[in-house]
């Protein structure tokens, strides 16, 4: 392809999943170029400044899936595969009431906490988190195993399949049953088999509904609350020390050990294809880089429609694209503050009863704001960030730049009933609205998971049926991003799983 084609691999994205996609890749003797379109690599978790001090604008917490921090030697560059300490959750309820939940096992406070509310339910607790644990170690084991592009499996597909089967059936006829069954059900089903008391039944299928489109009601919060669980390591958030941007910065630093190359302020305009093979891709400011081999970790309807385009891509495949169901539905509210808020650290969460949270949804599925939001707050020093779910990308009547002041007063006044000294106390406001999540970070329809994550959108059916193994019609194009098989949210498996899959070609 001519002497200018000095790199073996093209990464577009530098996102956590980029990034992991090309350490892997490194790692695997190949000359690997990542290309980022902002000034700032780690996507995601790219580091935010707040009137000079760093906070993490997306993500409260974050951990890569501790074998890729183990395959990828990251403990060299500050990055430990050990899980955090048990973080603290806990619900604010009516009344200056809060409900304290830990994962950790045994927790005396946790127990006594929820004893107020029901002895039952402290009693079933321990049951419950052991369950959860197991279910969510299920749900890792599923996202290292390849998908077979259906309907043809050969031996080759069919036996990882066997072993997570034979993983499923190792939980125990009880628990095997429990797992199967709840992927489909409800959070409001799943918890009332568990719990009697509403509030703790709330505080867990708030998690289950955390970043997706979907209320405490909805099918396949089950399955949910399993991912946000695995990839949490439990009910709150495990916070990086030094900010989320840490698990960026070791990879950047891990990749460029391995001779890597990463170009900021380089954004992809299109993906090059001559005869249905990827030939490199075209810079926004019209240069060409030619490679074999592409790896994108944007999203499959912003790569292959976008970067692609259809003229290059069979018509079924094209409306199977089309199809995705992205529908963001979350904004952030980030306070600047003399230190003066009241607020704990640790994750806390204003979900009170589950027809809150549900009627918290049906604003957004209207395309309305809600008025009584769930919240999910955290802390960082002075800055207080704020998760608004039910705001919708698409706003009936109406603009997110004319909304944005109104989210942040519904949030600040809805955490205000809860932290009286809050309002005094702030001195900046920053909002993220799902606009900017698009327009910023590259997030079609403000939705972070890349497409959501719903039952017709999962395993074998992610991103779309048929297309599960992050191949594309494209010989020599591969989808690493959040939207492929083990995406959502920051695990790097989709990166991982993505390198591996062409590594086994």
């Amino acid at each position: 392809m001519g002497a200018n084609n000095k790199y073996d691999a093209i990464i577009v994205g530098a996102g956590h999943n980029g990034l992991v996609a090309a350490n892997y890749l490194a790692k695997a003797g190949k000359k690997v170029l990542v290309l980022e379109r902002r000034e700032q690599a780690g996507g995601q978790l790219a580091t935010g400044s707040f009137d000079g001090q760093a906070f993490d604008p997306l993500h409260a917490g974050a951990q890569l899936r501790p074998d890729i921090v183990r395959d990828l030697d990251l403990g060299r560059f500050g990055l430990s595969d050990a899980g955090a300490a048990h973080a603290s959750y806990t619900s604010l309820l009516p009344g200056g009431r809060r409900l304290q939940l830990s994962t950790r096992p045994g927790d005396a406070q946790t127990l006594e906490s929820i004893r107020q509310l029901s002895a039952a339910d402290a009693a079933r607790w321990p049951e419950f988190v052991a369950f959860m644990d197991r279910a969510a170690a299920f749900l890792d084991a599923a996202y290292r195993t390849p998908m077979p592009r259906l309907p043809n499996i050969g031996f080759a597909e069919g036996w990882p399949l066997a072993k997570l089967a034979w993983t499923l059936r190792r939980l125990g006829g009880k628990d095997m049953f429990r797992v199967i069954r709840a992927m489909s059900m409800s959070a409001v089903e799943f918890t009332e088999e568990w719990f009697e008391s509403e509030e703790l039944k709330a505080a867990i299928a708030a998690v289950a509904i955390h970043g997706h489109t979907l209320g405490s009601m909805s099918a396949g919060t089950g399955y949910t609350l399993m991912h946000n669980w695995l990839n949490r390591g439990g009910l709150a958030h495990r916070p990086v020390a030094g900010g989320s941007g840490r698990i960026a910065e070791a990879l950047l630093a891990a990749l460029k050990s391995r001779g890597g190359e990463v170009r900021t302020a380089a954004g992809v305009a299109q993906i090059l294809v001559d005869k249905q093979r990827v030939t490199g891709v075209r810079l926004e400011d019209g240069s060409q880089i030619l490679a074999d081999l592409v790896f994108s970790a944007a999203d499959p309807r912003r790569t292959l429609l976008g970067l692609v385009g259809a003229p290059e891509l069979p018509p079924d495949f094209v409306w199977h694209t089309q199809s995705i169901k992205m529908r963001g539905s979350q904004a952030k509210v980030h306070l600047l503050t003399d230190g003066k808020h009241g607020i704990p650290s640790g994750t806390l969460a204003i979900a009170p009863t589950l027809k809150y949270l549900e009627r918290s949804f049906d604003a957004a599925k209207y395309g309305e704001i809600a008025e009584r939001p769930y919240l999910e707050v955290t802390t960082a020093g002075d800055v207080v960030s704020i998760h608004f779910q039910s705001a919708p990308y698409k706003l009936k009547g109406g603009n997110w730049e004319e909304a944005r002041s109104r989210i942040e007063i519904i949030a600040v006044e809805t955490l205000a009933a809860h932290f009286p000294g809050l309002t005094a106390s702030v001195r900046a406001r920053q909002s993220i609205t799902p606009i900017d999540l698009e327009r910023d970070y590259a997030l079609t329809e403000g939705d972070p998971n890349h497409g959501q994550l719903i039952l017709d959108q999962m395993f074998f059916m992610r991103p779309m049926p048929g297309w599960s193994n992050h191949a594309t019609p494209v010989d020599g194009l591969y989808l690493c991003g959040s939207g492929g098989h083990g995406g959502g949210g920051i695990s790097g498996a989709t990166g991982r799983n993505a390198v591996q899959a062409f590594l086994k070609t």
